[in-house]
């Protein structure tokens, strides 16, 4: 979810997704933020977010239990971040975590959807509901909201692993009594604090800039936008 810039205390505030559409297009980021103009957006599906709450409430049940839900055990580093209270913190887009870069005068936040705790190291963890299966690729559009999570976690004190997990819920068949099945693929990523730093400073020097030029793989910036 992509927050606009704010004047308060002067500092432009970004998200992971929002620092996402810098990464896609800059053009439309730069419009967006600098002219209020935004991409057409169509009906949002709520499906992913009904499973994004399910699915923290089973995470949860196990949290209580000290365990690790058995489809992720032996799959991942560590346990469940034990401290319930934190992990509702870190859910909420309001408390979650933040950190001001002095550098580039913004401010950087985000909610994890769950955190493993191996020894003294924190590991973020995003679900993500897909209607097929993994294409080779398909993760590599979420490296930079997992490089965001770790940037954050570091800059408030957190000491970190330099990877993440992506945790894949993809349904299979619907069996007897509406259950459906799903097949849990478990993908772990390296993260890099500092590719998230960099781009947070580039996505604010170019809206101190003119208006980028086109991009050429943005289906936003080939059609109807000749007159921007």
């Amino acid at each position: 979810m992509a927050k606009n810039s704010s004047a308060e205390n002067n500092q432009l505030k970004f998200s992971p997704t929002a620092l996402n559409l810098f990464l896609e297009c800059p053009r439309c980021f730069w419009l967006q933020y600098n002219k209020g103009i935004h991409r057409p957006a169509g009906i949002f599906p709520s499906l992913p977010g009904g499973m994004d709450i399910v699915i923290k409430k089973y995470f949860d049940a196990y949290r209580e239990k000290g365990l690790l839900p058995p489809e992720i055990e032996g799959k991942v580093d560590g346990r469940l971040l034990p401290d319930m209270e934190l992990m509702k913190k870190w859910r909420n887009w309001r408390s979650g975590l933040s950190f001001a870069d002095a550098e580039c005068g913004a401010i950087l936040s985000g909610a994890l959807d769950d955190c493993l705790l191996d020894e003294d190291k924190y590991i973020p963890v995003d679900y993500k509901t897909r209607g097929f299966d993994l294409k080779e690729d398909s993760s590599n559009f979420y490296q930079n909201q997992l490089d965001c999570y770790t940037l954050l976690l570091e800059e408030n004190g957190y000491a970190h692993a330099n990877h993440a997990y992506l945790v894949y819920y993809i349904p299979k068949e619907v069996l007897s009594g509406s259950k459906v099945r799903f097949d849990v693929v478990v993908k772990k990523m390296t993260t890099n604090p500092e590719r998230a730093r960099q781009t947070l400073r580039f996505a604010v020097q170019s809206l101190k800039g003119e208006i980028p030029d086109k991009h050429s793989r943005c289906a936003y910036c080939a059609w109807g936008l000749e007159e921007r």
